[in-house]
């Protein structure tokens, strides 16, 4: 179960490949497709909480349920007598390729909205906001990044972490030791056996390790950030504006309404389906603003 997760989120770090980058000449239609056929085409990941299998092979997930409600809303604003949603698997790097081939219309996961990413496909309205943070043995009583200085710090290779840790070495003059190695499992285990003083990756996703952790009351998360928050939406095809303006306006259906907290609630708060765990993650104040004024928030 462990494994599958952090190989998820590991997937959903790991710095775009190539294949990512291109993007089709002419925008396929998406809304005469779908008013044609009656079938919304949703792209999933193995990425818990926001979009994987559960124990029955089910596509669950915090994602997925904004994207049920999604499908339901876009079938009363396009008029259609019903709308069905085909799950297709997807990658970090053939979730373009995907869009822009039609297997899928929309990637329902947890793409962070950078200016790089714009370039390749459009996002609709952040659903989740993330910054990095860094976790450390609780026993040690480290919170900010001061706290860290001249000790070591682990990160997984090939995500944006190294770079920003690297970053705020540089400007805050922290002597740090930064430890790259290869997977996020490496750099959790590295805090646990007390050779690092702190791994550096995602808020959300140290919160997910910690409560998969053999002992989750071991370990605290930082309380000063390394990053501003960063935005995370799903994916639509570059240049697919009339879907792209009703998928807008169904979201902000959807975040406005009153079960958005309940269905939060359910995934940040509540033991996750399939996985046995409770992230124990409330609604930040920044989301939950957004959630009452939906607006387009980028991350750069």
């Amino acid at each position: 179960m462990r494994r599958s997760l952090l190989l998820g989120w590991c997937s959903l770090l790991v710095m775009m490949s190539g294949g990512e980058a291109a993007h089709a000449t002419t925008p396929i239609d998406s809304l005469e497709r779908i008013e044609a056929t009656g079938v919304l085409r949703v792209g999933y990941g193995d990425t818990a909480p926001f979009s994987y299998l559960d124990s029955q092979g089910n596509v669950v997930g915090y994602s997925i349920d904004i994207c049920q409600r999604l499908a339901k809303q876009l079938q009363v604003q396009l008029g259609l007598p019903s709308l069905e949603i085909a799950y297709v698997y997807r990658t970090p790097s053939n979730r373009v390729q995907l869009l822009n081939s039609g297997d899928i219309d929309i990637e329902c996961n947890a793409s962070t909205n950078t200016q790089q990413r714009r370039q390749s496909a459009q996002f609709a309205l952040s659903h989740f906001f993330v910054s990095v943070r860094y976790v450390a043995l609780k026993e040690n009583g480290f919170t900010t990044l001061e706290d860290l200085a001249g000790r070591s710090v682990s990160v997984a290779r090939g995500t944006v972490n190294v770079s920003q840790i690297n970053q705020v070495n540089r400007e805050r003059q922290l002597n740090l030791s930064v430890v790259p190695v290869g997977t996020l499992q490496e750099a959790f285990d590295l805090v646990a056996d007390g050779r690092v003083a702190a791994f550096a990756m995602d808020d959300i996703l140290l919160s997910t390790m910690i409560a998969e952790s053999d002992h989750p009351d071991a370990y605290a998360l930082s309380e000063e950030a390394i990053t501003s928050i960063e935005p995370l939406g799903f994916l639509m095809q570059l240049g697919d504006d009339a879907f792209a303006a009703e998928v807008n306006k169904a979201l902000e259906h959807i975040y406005t309404s009153p079960e958005m907290p309940l269905l939060y609630e359910r995934w940040f708060q509540q033991p996750l389906p399939g996985k046995d765990i409770t992230l124990n993650v409330p609604m930040s104040a920044v989301l939950a603003e957004h959630f009452a004024t939906p607006r387009e928030i980028n991350a750069d």
